[in-house]
Formats: structure tokens, sequence, C-alpha cells
């Protein structure tokens, strides 16, 4: 790995990835957590204005079931939902993560510390790498917040990537990382509701794209990450890792 990804992995996306639910089968924790790559073949995303607050359509009901921890880990994406990754082990972020030096931007450092706001009281970590060249690597979690908190953690993200958009500065992680643009992006229509959006890290003048997605179901929430560390392009997350994960809730 380069000075530049590797110098990335740790300030400008400093995803405190020690690092996004109903029933399903044993999960495969097998292998080791991969740093993000650029994917190179990923499904692209049905679309829809991703400015719009409404809830994205979704085919089937999910859960309204409240999760303990232990129900999280075995409802996050196993070997077996999602054909063609691998899933391993992801640690849970460090207790200490990136503040924002605006407070609006607050909700977009809070999940870039794997840690949504308002707090999950359970929550499960997995990495998903693509099986043939470990691209692409997407960091998903799980977060069990009950049906208003996990509504409004979208509803935060929401206005904080209107609030930012002309970028921000965080403090609290190896060193300090700069965000230079934040902005919504076309988004899956998986769930109760989605939303999508980028936010482009600076590394010495580089921009560093990093895209999350965010899926509730019911009281639930699956946060999926990726990012391109070796360019300026948007990096896709594949929607069959979405649309495996609301299948499992459901």
């Amino acid at each position: 790995m380069t000075q530049r990804r590797t110098a990335v992995a740790a300030a400008a996306i400093a995803l405190a990835v020690g690092l996004t639910a109903g029933c399903g089968g044993e999960d495969d924790t097998a292998g080791k957590p991969q740093q993000p790559k650029q994917e190179t073949a990923a499904a692209t995303p049905a679309t829809q204005d991703p400015t719009t607050e409404t809830p994205a359509a979704s085919a089937t009901a999910t859960s309204q079931k409240d999760f303990t921890q232990a129900e999280l880990e075995q409802a996050i994406l196993a070997k077996a939902d999602a054909p063609g990754f691998n899933v391993g082990p992801l640690g849970a972020p460090p207790s200490q993560g990136e503040s924002a030096d605006k407070p609006e931007c607050a909700p977009l450092t809070a999940v870039i510390n794997g840690k949504p706001e308002p707090l999950a009281h359970a929550s499960a970590y997995r990495q998903l790498t693509g099986a043939k060249d470990d691209r692409p690597a997407v960091s998903e979690f799980l977060s069990a917040h009950g049906a208003q908190g996990a509504a409004t953690v979208l509803s935060r993200l929401r206005t904080a990537v209107e609030a930012c958009k002309g970028g921000f500065t965080a403090s609290g992680g190896e060193s300090p990382s700069t965000y230079r643009s934040v902005k919504a992006l076309p988004v899956a229509e998986v769930g109760d509701d989605a939303f999508a959006y980028q936010v482009t890290g600076d590394f010495e003048g580089d921009p560093v794209p990093l895209v999350f997605q965010v899926v509730r179901c019911g009281g639930t929430l699956a946060t999926y990450y990726t990012a391109n560390l070796e360019g300026p392009a948007t990096p896709q997350i594949p929607q069959i890792l979405l649309t495996a994960q609301v299948a499992k809730l459901s």
C-alpha cells in the first residue's frame, strides 16, 4: 500500500472502523479485515431523487423487533447470504472517534466513527470483500436504535448532508481530517427507508471519496461504507448486499 493510501486509511477515513433485524443463520467470521479498495465492477443501485425524504418503498414488510446484541450477530450478513463475497470480522470502533468542527456536521462524524446517533443499544460489525480479488471491500454494521431512534438517525443525516455540503474538518482521531465536500447520492429502494451520500476527504490535495448507504428496517439500521483510495471516482456499493440484508431482517 502506498504512503497515500496508508495515511488516508488512518486519517481521512478515520473510520474508527475498528469499523452498518430478523432471524437468520450462523455468521461466517473467518478471514481477516481488509482495508477498503476501489471497486472495479459493482451493481448500479436503483435511483430516486437523492434530496427527497420520502421513505424508500419496501417490497417486504420488515421486522419491527428490537434486537439484542446476540440477535444482531445472527442477523448480520454471513457468507451464505452474499454469494460472491467473503465475510470477515470487523472490530468495534474505539471509544474515542472524530468530532466535527461544526455542530451541524456531527451526524456525519458519528457514522464515520461507526456510532450513528442517537446511539444504538446493540451493534454488530462485518467486513465484506469480493471473493475473487477482495474487490469491492465494504464495511457493514447493524445497529439497533428502536423505531424512533432509527428514523431520527436518517433525518439528522439528511439535514447534515445539506448543511455540510461545503465541507468541514474533524479532530480527535490519529490526526485532524479534512472533508472537502458532502453530497447526497441516488439511493436503492430497499427497506423502510434508505439514504446514501458521499463525503469527500482530502489528503495532501487529493480527493478521497467515501460513500455511505444507510438502510432502515424497523428500528434497525444497516450501514455500509466503502472508499476509493486510488482516485476521485465515486465508489459503488453493490445493491445485492443491501437487498440480501433486508431479506434477512424481514
